[in-house]
């Protein structure tokens, strides 16, 4: 009897502990024509984009979203061929976030590398300020992660607006993480 009170216990704790969890409620997605997964919310669709691979969006909160977006590299070529984390997040922002005549503008916050099943991947968190359709600006916040396998460039980013952010910074952390390329 002790013992039924005792594993009913446990299984209670760990059911109410993973309920709690801020990054709970994630799916996979996984492209194994192009070989890479990642972590999605539950409850975001996938949506249609040019000149991205797959992009999701929150149904409620619109301007939140996941992209992946693939570019071939040079042949042989690996992430740290390119550039740092900071050469590659500066290049980024100029060239993809904040080209020339967007009228838009961005700051790299943090650029890290980190290696996961002997595959490097850059870390890259930016602010970005946007012009609104009221004629102001809108903040975004941003995460990316960067990987190269077999002569493609792959960038998964997530974004939200900056006062979305406090709320949303664990689960995007965690789906950032989760992003691999195989």
């Amino acid at each position: 009897m002790v013992q039924r009170i005792f594993c009913f216990g446990l299984i209670l704790v760990a059911t109410v502990l993973a309920g709690c969890s801020p990054v709970s409620g994630l799916k996979a997605y996984v492209d194994s024509l192009d070989g890479y997964q990642f972590l999605y919310p539950t409850g975001w669709v996938q949506v249609q984009v040019r000149n991205a691979d797959v992009v999701f969006h929150d149904i409620i909160q619109t301007t939140e979203n996941i992209s992946v977006v693939v570019n071939p590299v040079s042949s042989g070529q690996n992430l740290a061929d390119i550039g740092t984390p900071e050469v590659v997040g500066e290049r980024l922002l100029k060239n993809v976030i904040t080209p020339v005549g967007s009228e838009r503008s961005s700051a790299l916050i943090s650029a890290t590398a980190k290696e996961s099943r002997d595959k490097l991947y850059y870390i890259l968190e930016y602010a970005v300020t946007l012009p609104s359709e009221s004629g102001g600006t809108q903040q975004r916040h941003n995460l990316s992660s960067i990987a190269v396998s077999r002569g493609k460039l792959y960038t998964l980013s997530v974004s939200a607006s900056e006062e979305r952010w406090p709320k949303v910074e664990d689960q995007f952390q965690a789906v950032v993480n989760s992003f691999s390329v195989y």
